[in-house]
This record gives structure tokens, sequence and C-alpha cells, in this order.
């Protein structure tokens, strides 16, 4: 588009990217449907949808109209009440119409359901984040809720409804619910068992829940599953926002986190006063059965950061297609071809990483490998993944220019979301000691990832050797907590060339075992591959976006 000042004309200037399908032009999601004969369902319809100008203005006016806080009524009555944009709502309503918040039906007959919704969810991350976060808390709920057959009974239904009810109302009366989890405390952070909320039990079965948590997301949500400790230790407790006669629970806002990202999304610092906490399972197990919750949000935290690399991806590679230098585009200048290369293949890797996780979801409740795959496969996909993404988004950002700097563009709010998930559900250290325990004491779980690592095997030699010895290590079971950073990325890389071995073109999967386990001391850098062939440049690059 071209424009006329006074001074001088424009040209040369990309225009923004939209009345695309996030998608179709994502070939990686249609090949491991494909291959795995999944059925895709309407991911090809939600993809255009997403890619709508209309929806793309949504989650930008999301971002720049925040969250509000009203404590109070005009009266001075405590109301506790947080008011979101208009367009929050719009997002939550497409969102949840679309089953991405819907945890599947005990013994779902509807095969690759958890694998669905998941690219529903990668999908949907890639125009806005913030409103994911009670999205993804209430299809993670479900699992802990069934701890607790007579309340599951009852809010399951609406948690799974696939209908939006932002009314304040009491919960068994509305259409469709949410879910929220409140855990950590100011003294402890993600050591839940220093929390101090005490539950104190009452005659009729409930709990009043004295206390406080230091980060409650989405505290607009009908429901919360929460930590406290009562006569029998740290129990799990579902708290409703309202209770079933209209009245407002004993839970007070104390105020709203200021974030640097996911700025759509509240988080608050809460209060409970006093509030009624029904009792979810074994009461003297409560961080095991929330954890139930936990292990399915870090598969979105995961499933999350790999959408934001790969929205970054497309908007380097949309300008870089678009914007001319030193008299060619940038996409045909050659070092530019290296980076996005190499952001192709790390984008790809973690992309697949995720949509393994959630085809092993889908087969956790009948194979007890894949079980053991979903539980310590996503803590090493989420420690990788969500820790790579900050540079990777950086990177992105870079091949805008200063035009990928200015709160304009997407890559701006990409990059202040990218930290997050890496933060959310336990930062890398905790994921890491997750991994390390469930290895050393589960020995089917250390199967389980050896049994995946060598679905790869035979094609790649580089591959071959480096995977026997990661194996050698984890047989011995003698890693150090020291060094227990570098062992799970270590595991972490071969689980992603591995899949792309599998699922990607050799000219893709060479490239990736060479640049990630050939060269030992890889540069800290992107754009950093060896010489290629130029057909497979041009496979790799071409690859990235196809509309």
């Amino acid at each position: 588009m071209k424009s006329e000042f006074l001074t001088h004309e424009v040209y040369n200037q990309p225009e923004e990217l939209s009345g695309y399908n996030l998608f179709d032009s994502d070939v990686t999601l249609s090949s491991f449907f494909k291959v795995n004969g999944a059925d895709q369902g309407d991911l090809s319809d939600f993809g255009k949808l997403l890619g709508s100008s209309l929806v793309i203005d949504l989650g930008r006016e999301a971002n720049e109209n925040p969250p509000k806080l009203k404590a109070y009524d005009k009266g001075g009555n405590r109301i506790d009440q947080v008011e979101f944009h208009p367009s929050w709502h719009r997002l939550m309503e497409m969102t949840i119409s679309r089953g991405v918040a819907s945890f599947p039906e005990l013994d779902d007959p509807v095969r690759d359901a958890h694998l669905r919704r998941a690219v529903g969810l990668y999908l949907v991350s890639q125009i806005e984040a913030g409103h994911g976060c009670p999205v993804s808390m209430t299809h993670a709920s479900v699992p802990t809720l069934r701890h607790e057959p007579a309340l599951a009974r009852v809010w399951e239904p609406l948690l799974r409804s696939r209908v939006y009810d932002s009314s304040t109302q009491n919960p068994l009366q509305k259409a469709g619910l949410t879910m929220g989890m409140a855990m950590t405390e100011k003294q402890g952070g993600s050591d839940v068992r220093s929390n101090s909320t005490q539950a104190k039990p009452l005659d009729d079965g409930t709990y009043e829940l004295i206390g406080h948590k230091w980060f409650c997301s989405a505290p607009m949500s009908d429901g919360f599953l929460t930590l406290a400790y009562g006569p029998e230790g740290q129990g799990c407790f579902l708290v409703p926002r309202i209770l079933e006669d209209g009245c407002k629970n004993g839970i007070r806002i104390e105020r709203l986190k200021d974030k640097l990202g996911n700025r759509s999304n509240a988080s608050a610092e809460i209060e409970f006063l006093g509030a009624v906490g029904f009792p979810v399972g074994d009461l003297s197990r409560g961080v095991k059965t929330i954890m139930d919750m936990v292990g399915f949000c870090r598969l979105d935290s995961l499933v999350g950061s790999a959408a934001h690399m790969r929205q970054s991806l497309v908007q380097a590679v949309w300008f870089a297609a678009k914007r001319s230098a030193f008299s060619k585009r940038l996409v045909e200048h050659e070092l530019m071809r290296n980076v996005l290369v190499d952001l192709a293949l790390e984008s790809k890797a973690s992309t697949l990483m995720a949509l393994r996780m959630a085809q092993a979801a889908d087969g956790s409740g009948s194979d007890e490998v894949e079980a053991q795959l979903k539980r310590v496969g996503v803590a090493i996909s989420k420690f990788l993944v969500c820790k790579r993404a900050p540079g990777f988004v950086a990177e992105a950002m870079e091949c805008l220019g200063g035009s990928g700097y200015v709160e304009d563009s997407m890559s701006a709010r990409l990059f202040r979301e990218s930290p997050l998930n890496g933060i959310w559900e336990g930062a890398g250290n905790v994921n890491a000691l997750d991994v390390r325990r469930a290895l050393a004491k589960e020995p089917l779980a250390a199967a389980a990832v050896e049994i995946e690592l060598k679905k790869g095997s035979g094609s790649n030699r580089v591959y071959d050797a480096a995977v026997a010895s990661v194996l050698d290590q984890l047989k011995s079971r003698t890693f150090e907590e020291w060094g227990t950073r570098t062992f799970v990325s270590d595991l972490g890389v071969l689980l992603q060339a591995s899949l792309m071995i599998r699922f990607a073109s050799q000219a893709e999967s060479n490239a990736f075992v060479k640049s990630r386990l050939e060269l030992h001391s890889r540069p800290l850098i992107y754009g950093a591959i060896d010489r290629m062939e130029k057909s497979d440049v041009d496979e790799i690059v071409d690859g990235i976006f196809r509309l």
C-alpha cells in the first residue's frame, strides 16, 4: 500500500498480516494429523476465524484495555468485582464454544480428543494468550475434581458445557462455569508445603478457610481449587466464588498484579476470610490431588510457548518476504535465510513436542507407557520449550527490526508474553527436579522415555550415538542435582530430534540433528546453521508459512 505525504511517499512497509488460516498455513499440524490418522475436526474453520482481522483486533483490544478491580460499589459495599473489556468476553465466548476449555468425558469414545483440543489452544494462543489462562484451568480442573465424585457430578457438566456465562450468581444455576487455581502464598511460592492457610471442619461437611493466596489468576472464575491445612494435613478444596444462596463467599481481592505481559488476564492477591470450601479427595494428600490439575496446566504451558514461537516466526517470515533492503527482499539474503531456517527448525520441533505430549494424554487412560510419558515427558518438554521461547521470540522480533519493537506490532506483545509459561506451574528448576525424581524412582518412567527415543533410531548415526550416551546415563541413575538442568535439556533435545526424524522432512531432520547434536559447542544464537544445499534451504523456508 502506498500513501502520500507532503514530504515523502510511503512504500516498502509490509501490511499487517490478517485474513489467513492459522491451521491450514501450518504444515506441521496438518501433516501430524495425517500421519497419525487423527481427525482434525473443525480446526481448519477455527484457524480461519482466528486469522481474521476481527479476531486479531479483539486480541489487541483486550491487551490495550486490561482488567480493573472494582472493590466497592457506589454505596460502599464490598463487591470484589473485576471488570474486563468487552473484547475479553468475546474471546472467552469464542474459545469456550469451540471446546478448548472442555475436558473429555470419562471413557470418551472420541479419538484424539486431547490432541485436537491442544491444537485449538495452540491456535488461539497465537492471537491472544491471556484468556487462555482461565480456559486452561477450567479444562485442567476436571481430573482433580474427579477425586470427589459427588462434586464432579454437579460441577463437571457445567465446566464442560461449552457455554461462557460471566454472570454473578449461584454457580449451579449457570449455563457454564469456569475454574481457577490458587496454590501459592507469599512465604513459599512453589514450596506449597510451607503454606499457612487453615481449613476448619464444619458440621455440614464443608470447611472454613482462613488465609491468603499470593497469585490467583482469573479471579472472576466461578470456583477455585486451592490448598489449606486441616486436621489431616494439607488438603485440596473447591472454593466457589458465589455460594448456592447467591451470596458472595468469603474471598477478598486485595489487588491485581501489574504484570510484565499477559495484560488481558487478571491475576490477583486474595484473602480467604472464612470462605466456604468443599473437600476434594484425600485431605492428607492435597498436593497430590491438585497435581492432576497442575499436570494438564503444564501441558498447556508447553502448548502456549510453542504457539508463541510459531506466531513469532510467522510474523518474521511475513515481514522478511514483504520488506526489501539492499536491492532485494530480506528473505532473499543468505544470512536472513540462515536465521529463518534455524528458527523454523526450533519452532517445528517445539510444536511436534507439544503435539506428541497431547497425544500421550489421549493414550494415558489405557496405556501405562503413554501415561508415564505424559507424566515425565510434559515436565521435560515444558522445561525445554518454555525456557527457549523468550530467546526465540526476541530473535524473531529482530527480523522485523524497529518495526517489531513497537506496541503496534504483535511481536512486542508476544515478547512480553514469552517468559510467562516458563514461570507458571513450576519454573525451570521445579520441573527439572520433578523429572529427576520421576526417573530415579519410577523405572517405568525411564522406560517410557527410552521407548520414545528409540522410535527415532536407525536412520541417523549422530542421533543414535547421542541416544546411546544419554540412555547409559539414564540407566545408571547417577546424575546429580547440580547437573540436572543439563541432563533434562539433553533429554528434551533428543525427544525433539526423535520427533523431527519421524515427522519432519529429511532436510529438516538432518539439519536439526546436525545443529543441535553434532555441534557440541553450539553457539547460543540463531542463524548458526552450517552450509546446506540451496534446495534444502528453499524447502524449509518456503514451508514455514503457506497461504
